[in-house]
């Protein structure tokens, strides 16, 4: 790979970074972590209480990467037709037929705000789209504009009125972010902004959807080298009990990562190591991101889940141990 690509790569990560950072203040991780799993093609979970500006995130990133953008709102008496689409009767004069209306799955960035609030049946409209880039309706296939991004927002499960997220809709998202409060100084900034004379922020279209695949593609072409990659393959197998040679696994653990968690570890660290402009992936880059990509594909089993264990410790135990 020529090292124009790199430097040009490395620019365009940045600058969307920048703007990003500019109306996002004291989450520069979570903001990195979003823009690699958005230029890896991935979908993105975010979990935090309200009013940590999950929402506001996403929104600013659209207008930064400049692409058609949808917000659905999931309640308990959303459907899935309020998100797909549905059939209707065209009648014009002496013509009758039908129609397929598109819903507001059929823009590049949808943000499925506090998913975890609308029924299972609601949130199964959403796993084809996620995973397919495709959704179907009354026997008809339609495809999804590309790039296609769900960056969805969740409420901590102990909060009254949210149904948990089933693990095969959970596996097709690439990362889980954990959104926490800001210090005191980012906190201070925050309000000088919102309250102040400067509540009104400038945000640059920095993007568009061809860059953003044009990203993608430089990204996937990166090599990675086979012990690294055998680093990634043994960090997944160690989460499973079934043959994992550490303790806490076998008596925390139900159920390990699937083969989409190391494939998500591998593409996000080919863009990790772009956006810091090297040419390899490093150990580094596997281990930092192990924990968005792994840590919504371990699910606990009852003794885990009595004891509290959080599944970033085992995470932390496993890539350490394994390296």
């Amino acid at each position: 790979m020529e090292k124009r690509y790199i430097r040009n790569f490395q620019q365009s990560f940045e600058a969307i970074e920048e703007e990003i950072k500019k109306a996002i203040i004291g989450q520069e991780e979570i903001v990195r972590n979003m823009l690699i799993g958005i230029v890896a093609g991935g979908n993105v979970l975010m979990e935090g209480t309200p009013g940590l500006g999950k929402t506001q995130l996403v929104k600013v990133l659209s207008q930064v990467l400049n692409v058609s953008f949808a917000r659905i709102q999931f309640t308990p008496d959303l459907m899935p037709i309020d998100i797909l689409g549905t059939v209707i009767v065209n009648k014009k004069e002496e013509d009758f037929g039908f129609t397929f209306q598109k819903g507001p799955i059929f823009n590049s960035l949808i943000l499925a705000d506090e998913i975890n609030r609308a029924t299972p049946k609601t949130q199964s409209a959403m796993l084809e789209a996620m995973q397919e880039k495709t959704i179907t309706v009354g026997g008809d296939t339609y495809k999804l504009p590309e790039p296609f991004f769900v960056l969805a927002t969740e409420n901590p499960l102990d909060m009254e009125g949210t149904y948990p997220l089933p693990e095969a809709q959970l596996d097709r998202f690439l990362f889980k972010l954990k959104i926490s409060i800001p210090n005191m100084e980012a906190l201070s900034r925050i309000i000088d902004i919102t309250t102040g004379k400067q509540n009104i922020l400038q945000i640059k279209k920095v993007a568009d959807k061809e860059a953003i695949l044009k990203m993608k593609e430089i990204a996937m072409k990166l090599p990675i080298a086979l012990p690294i990659k055998e680093y990634a393959i043994r960090i997944m197998l160690a989460t499973h009990p079934q043959q994992s040679q550490f303790q806490a696994v076998k008596d925390y653990v139900k159920c390990g990562v699937s083969p989409r968690g190391v494939q998500a570890m591998i593409k996000a660290a080919k863009v990790r190591a772009l956006a810091e402009g090297r040419f390899n992936v490093s150990y580094d880059d596997i281990e930092d991101m192990a924990y968005p990509c792994l840590r919504h594909r371990i699910f606990m089993n009852f003794r885990g889940l009595a004891d509290g264990v959080d599944t970033d410790d085992i995470i932390k135990d496993i890539v350490k141990r394994v390296k």
